[in-house]
């Protein structure tokens, strides 16, 4: 249903990625004037060198394990050799072919992404856009080349997102030293892949490339990997990171890379050296704020370059907004897509539900995968909240059984004494499934006993949810208060 305005309003979205295609959805199904200006491609980096073909190698690492692991579950390959004898086959990865796969979803995803927006009316410039003060957009043709539009509007929306981090004594060369936009130009699994930085990025490309076959050694500098995370879930992915045959150096800051004859050597701080393939610097992300007119137009920035935003997404210009992971906000998709619609609806008048960080779902794409919401088991330790933990393992659970499930938990975060679900962890196949009744739990602030008395089916990964919150009846919680 479109807003009724005295005159077509007008919005300018820089960026295409999942916050500035929503933002420019929005606005157009609100009958605004739209113009999107975007350099590489709809769908952004998300879509064409991040989310949708790293998410594609998991899901084909995730394949590899389950084939691997069949003959648990008394699934067994054979081929016929020589006079008939049984051969058991090798699982082989051809990873010039998987490349080629994912970075082809992911162009058709752009693809469907623009002939959407083409659909709803928006009009796509494809150029480098900057702010020309807080009313218009200059497009040229690349940082420092011929302006050929310029495009007036009403608000602005800026979502240009960010790059990896490259650091001078680590600089990618593409071949042997990588960020995590490079890797899919690699023609064979490496050899041995060096991974520097635990967190969620370093985490999933090493647990993916593990599974895919791959020798993989993971520098952390801290004492465990996805130290940011629940320290019961980090446990058990280092537990299977071990287990799987990767070697992963704790306490362990990476000072250099460099290139060697055939392949990469990394030196670690105390002077140690780890030789391999390749390497992939995983060691953050910066926002793609620079020169692009926000500091003229009076848009101010975190020390870090994102740009600070309130719950709305809007900046401290009135009329600008902005979405996603150049802001200072939480740097997820998911989170980009509603920051878009949300300052989209905020600057046209429609309703809108202010963001709370404490309900965003999360979920980091390992083996297991791990998914949270809301309040955590360390804040409860750090007084931030009254509440009490409760942790199930899957391993009890009758499916997590007959699947071969062996790794995993649910942990469910009541608050002391009224048993309102605030929070959540889970850890296992398909966490980013398994996650959202939980976040429908701690979004409609429903108790532990409202929970339980859902019905779900037997037997299910979801029971275990159930099972774990009939142990948190709300008795049980003012009990522990006691």
């Amino acid at each position: 249903m479109s807003l009724s305005f005295e005159r077509t309003q007008s919005v300018a979205v820089l960026g295409g990625g999942p916050g500035g295609y929503e933002a420019a959805l929005a606005a157009a199904q609100l009958g605004a004037e739209v113009t999107l200006v975007e350099r590489a491609g709809v769908g952004g980096a998300a879509i064409l060198t991040d989310v949708v073909p790293s998410k594609s190698l998991i899901a084909t690492a995730d394949a590899a394990v389950a084939i691997a692991g069949a003959s648990d579950l008394g699934v067994e390959f054979y081929a016929k050799g020589a006079e008939g004898k049984p051969l058991k086959p090798m699982v082989a990865i051809n990873l010039a072919a998987v490349n080629k796969r994912l970075l082809s979803l992911a162009r058709q995803q752009s693809d469907d992404l623009r002939a959407t927006l083409l659909e709803e009316g928006v009009r796509i410039v494809t150029g480098h856009g900057r702010l020309e003060g807080n009313r218009a957009v200059v497009v040229s043709t690349g940082p420092g080349g011929t302006d050929f539009d310029r495009i007036e509007a009403d608000t602005l929306v800026v979502s240009v997102g960010a790059s990896p981090r490259q650091l001078s004594s680590a600089k990618p060369d593409g071949e042997r030293i990588l960020t995590w936009t490079q890797l899919y130009s690699m023609p064979a699994l490496p050899d041995h892949l060096i991974v520097v930085g635990s967190g969620v990025t370093g985490a999933e490309f090493a647990g993916a490339y593990m599974n895919l076959g791959a020798k993989v050694t993971l520098v952390s500098s801290r004492d465990r990997v996805l130290p940011g995370e629940d320290e019961d879930a980090a446990a058990v992915l280092e537990k299977v990171f071990t287990r799987g045959g990767m070697q992963v150096l704790s306490k362990s800051r990476a000072a250099k890379v460099e290139r060697t004859p055939d392949g990469v050597m990394v030196t670690l701080s105390d002077g140690r050296t780890v030789e391999g393939s390749h390497c992939l610097m995983a060691v953050g992300s910066v926002p793609n704020t620079a020169g692009i007119g926000l500091e003229d137009a009076g848009v101010q920035l975190a020390e870090s370059g994102h740009i600070q935003v309130n719950r709305v997404a809007r900046t401290s210009v009135p009329n600008i907004y902005a979405a996603g992971d150049c802001t200072t906000f939480m740097p997820l998709a998911s989170v980009a897509s509603m920051q878009g619609r949300t300052a989209i609806f905020h600057a046209l008048g429609d309703a809108v539900i202010p963001l709370e960080r404490r309900r965003i779902a999360a979920n980091i794409f390992t083996a297991p995968e791990i998914a949270t919401i809301g309040w955590q088991e360390k804040d409860i330790a750090d007084g931030l909240v009254e509440g009490v933990a409760h942790k199930l393992p899957l391993a009890a659970n009758a499916r997590a059984k007959m699947m071969g499930i062996k790794d995993g938990f649910v942990k469910i975060i009541a608050h002391r004494g009224s048993g309102t679900v605030i929070g959540g962890v889970i850890v296992g196949p398909r966490a980013s499934e398994l996650i959202y009744p939980v976040a429908i739990a701690v979004e409609r602030r429903l108790t532990v006993d409202q929970v339980s008395r859902v019905f779900t089916v037997f037997p299910s990964l979801s029971g275990s949810i159930t099972d774990a919150v009939r142990a948190m009846h709300s008795v049980e919680v003012v009990r522990e208060d006691g």
